[in-house]
């Protein structure tokens, strides 16, 4: 197994500054230094080194080397925020605190199978107040491996505000070998209370360049390379998409519907048409992705209240149980809105891709195009529209994801998009 650190492309900046926080974590250890928590997660949050063994002042060292209870991770989508808190966490786990990805730590936390490592994903729009006040519950309890007990929080720019007060207190006096680690997009209010930031460490990502997502498909996945470096660039960074489109043939055909949307807006009908096929394919995605695992949850959750059972009690059994198959219900519903959101939200960066070709080229700017396989069409999009209506229609295309996660019903917001696409 590779060091834990191998997947989290082209960001070598944060690589060592996680590497330096986990070899400082690890001194902390070795030193049997539990009562010295404390000073490390006030030096921490202050941005200022932890005291290493023997040390006499807290400053005494390059600040980033220093560890802390709570981290942000932000970035673009693709650029690894969870890849980043992951590998980190396995690295707090690591028998060594390098991330040796060989030792019992590396590869438990990995797997997703450690006791004191609990990721947080959210299967919905929104994180709620229940769901955070039992991970902090949780999180206070000692390590089970006599190491750290760890929280990541994928999407948390996702909590609900009662979810981010419960997750604040828990910043503002944390257990002493407890460490939080946050992901979202960016630093912004609307993404992360300023509150919450103030008390965290802040380790910033960014959009890996085509070559080293390319570079890790080959090498990782075994991809041809000038496939690698198609869908590296199609991708736009993004390194989990990269990898579908380059092994998926669904994941392709979706693409290249997305991309045929511009040539389709030949008028008013042909705009909401085209809205319609959007939307239905987003929903057909999502399905797809979910209903395998809703399936099997409902399977499980019957067979554990009774179902098919044939003592005295189980007709009875089933009968009381309506209300936790409605809750579940409920979630999964949760889930297919969150995952047709976000097969709509990856067909319009795609769209969005070609309208930003199709402005590069009218600029004669020196750069290469997102999508190659739609180079012509974008240049004869440029010559046609120029500059400014290339603009205008990738500003439509942009305002509708801010309008999608704002909680405009998408299809209106998709509509709204075509109709402007259409008129240019």
């Amino acid at each position: 197994m590779p060091d834990v650190f191998a997947d989290l492309v082209g960001q070598d900046e944060a690589v060592a500054e996680l590497r330096r926080a986990a070899g400082a974590a690890a001194a902390v250890l070795r030193a049997g230094a539990a009562d010295r928590a404390p000073a490390l997660i006030a030096a921490g949050a202050a941005g200022e080194a932890a005291p290493e063994p023997g040390d006499t002042e807290p400053g005494a060292l390059d600040p980033s080397t220093g560890m802390t209870h709570a981290w942000i991770f932000t970035g673009p989508p693709g650029s690894g925020r969870s890849v980043a808190a992951r590998a980190f966490a396995a690295a707090l786990q690591c028998t060594y605190g390098t991330g040796c990805g060989e030792c019992p730590g590396c590869h438990t936390t990995m797997g997703g199978t450690n006791a004191d490592v609990r990721m947080v994903v959210p299967e919905g729009l929104s994180i709620g107040v229940g769901e955070m006040r039992a991970l902090v519950l949780r999180a206070a309890s000692t390590p089970s491996g006599g190491r750290w007990q760890v929280v990541v929080i994928e999407d948390a720019d996702r909590l609900t505000e009662a979810a981010g007060n419960a997750l604040l207190k828990a910043i503002e006096e944390p257990p002493p070998r407890t460490v939080f680690m946050l992901c979202a997009p960016s630093t912004h209010p609307d993404d992360i209370s300023v509150t919450i930031r103030s008390r965290c460490r802040l380790v910033p990502l960014r959009q890996p360049p085509a070559a080293a997502v390319a570079e890790v498909l080959v090498r990782r996945d075994g991809i041809a390379p000038d496939v690698a470096q198609w869908a590296a660039a199609a991708a736009q960074g993004h390194v989990g998409r990269a990898r579908r489109l380059a092994r998926d043939p669904e994941a392709r055909k979706r693409r290249e519907a997305v991309l045929a949307v511009p040539r389709r807006l030949t008028g008013v009908g042909a705009a909401f048409d085209a809205a319609s096929a959007l939307i239905e394919a987003a929903e057909a995605e999502a399905e797809a992705s979910v209903s395998e695992s809703d399936a099997t949850e409902r399977a499980a959750l019957e067979t554990a209240l009774g179902a098919g059972g044939t003592g005295r009690g189980a007709a009875g059994a089933m009968r009381g149980a309506a209300g936790q198959l409605k809750e579940l219900e409920k979630r999964q519903k949760s889930r297919a809105t969150r995952a047709q959101r976000d097969a709509l939200d990856r067909a319009l960066v795609d769209l969005a891709g070609f309208y930003r070709d199709a402005l590069t080229m009218a600029l004669r700017a020196p750069v290469d195009p997102v999508h190659t396989d739609t180079a012509a069409l974008a240049g004869a999009g440029a010559q046609k529209w120029d500059a400014e209506g290339s603009l205008r229609r990738l500003e439509a295309v942009l305002a509708c994801r801010a309008a999608i996660e704002a909680n405009v019903k998408p299809r209106i917001a998709v509509e709204a998009m075509m109709l402007a696409l259409w008129k240019g």
